[in-house]
C-alpha cells in the first residue's frame, strides 16, 4: 500500500486503472458520512466505527500517514484508536475475519 500525497477524485479514468481488478480491491475510497442515509449511522455516531475499535486488533503502533483525518468521523469520534486499525479496513474482502464480518454487520436495533 502507498498513500498519495493529496487526495485523488475519482474519475472513470482512474477507475480504469485498476482493471481486470475491482476498483475496490486495490483502492481506498473516502467520502463524506452519509449519516442517515447509513445503515450504521444511530443518529449521532457511526456504529461501525465504534464496533471495527471494539472488535479489530490494533495493526499499527504510531498514527499513520492520513490526508483525510482532519475530516475523518470515525477519528473525530473514536480518536487514535480508529487510526490504529484503519490499515486493515478494507471495502471488498474476500475472506474477512470473524471480527470484522461482526463488525461489518449492521445492527438492526437503532
Amino acid at each position: 500500500m502507498a498513500w498519495i500525497e493529496k487526495p485523488v477524485p475519482v474519475t472513470e479514468e482512474l477507475l480504469a486503472l485498476t482493471a481486470p481488478v475491482v476498483p475496490t480491491q486495490v483502492l481506498r475510497f473516502a467520502a463524506p458520512c452519509q449519516e442517515k442515509a447509513c445503515c450504521h449511522f444511530d443518529g449521532r455516531d457511526c456504529r461501525l466505527a465504534t464496533r471495527l475499535v471494539q472488535l479489530m486488533p490494533t495493526v499499527v503502533e504510531s498514527l499513520p500517514a492520513c490526508r483525510i483525518r482532519p475530516d475523518c468521523r470515525w477519528f473525530r469520534q473514536e480518536g487514535s484508536a480508529a487510526c490504529r486499525v484503519c490499515p486493515q479496513i478494507v471495502t471488498y474482502c474476500i475472506e474477512p475475519s470473524a471480527e470484522l464480518n461482526t463488525a461489518a454487520t449492521p445492527q438492526t436495533n437503532r
